[in-house]
């Protein structure tokens, strides 16, 4: 029975564990869900070296990865390690085209070396950072999710993001895009699938659309 299920691999965005992905539940006769989480990169270390490193966490050949965030730009890298049955982004881009102007703007400035990430203790300015809306109504909520709050991590995060520019688009991506995603704003992004009203954190707030879609999707 083990060796007939999709075994589907799901990677966080900055900052979040991976208990973002407790409400995703996909028929258990079919899927195998396993949660990665982020380890502290080394001084220096690059994404395509963290993608190395993190491909060695997949058990199973012709797995799913799916990648929210900056988790979905970190699964393009491994894709390009290691060969996938798909992968899929969420909340996400697929090239530095689709990066917002501000970001953009911040890789030219080095602006983003300015940001306070000492600051990592307080959530609220952590959200702002990792969901792009701001924590006050749902702190304890943001208490649990964001727990990966090491200096060293968010600074080397940031500065991945600001930077991202993959050399080759991964064959047969699946991007899923909120329409109203402040973070990644759908004007930029070319060839995706969209959820009305989803947000940047839809994985978490709308996790009915892809517990229902999501087979559809993997089994295309």
């Amino acid at each position: 029975m083990e060796d007939s299920l999709i075994h589907i691999y799901l990677m966080p965005g900055m900052a979040a564990n991976p208990s973002i992905f407790k409400s995703i539940k996909l028929p258990e006769n079919k899927f195998k869900i396993h949660w990665l989480e982020w380890f502290l990169p080394e001084k220096g270390m690059s994404l395509k070296a963290y993608a190395i490193k993190m491909c060695a966490m997949i058990k199973h050949p012709k797995s799913v990865l799916l990648g929210v965030s900056f988790g979905g730009m970190l699964v393009q890298e491994m894709a390009q390690h290691m060969e996938f049955r798909k992968v899929i982004i969420v909340s996400s881009v697929k090239s530095r085209a689709e990066l917002p102007k501000r970001m953009l703007f911040a890789k030219y400035t080095k602006v983003h070396k300015l940001l306070p990430t000492g600051l990592v203790n307080n959530v609220e300015l952590l959200a702002k950072y990792a969901f792009g809306e701001t924590a006050t109504k749902r702190l304890a909520l943001y208490e649990e999710y964001l727990s990966v709050r090491d200096k060293r991590y968010i600074d080397w995060a940031i500065d991945k993001i600001i930077n991202f520019n993959p050399e080759n688009e991964v064959k047969g991506l699946v991007h899923i895009q909120g329409e109203k995603d402040p973070v990644f704003p759908i004007k930029n992004i070319k060839k995706c699938i969209s959820v009305t009203n989803g947000t940047h954190t839809m994985i978490i707030h709308r996790a009915k659309w892809f517990n229902e879609q999501l087979p559809t999707i993997i089994l295309e």
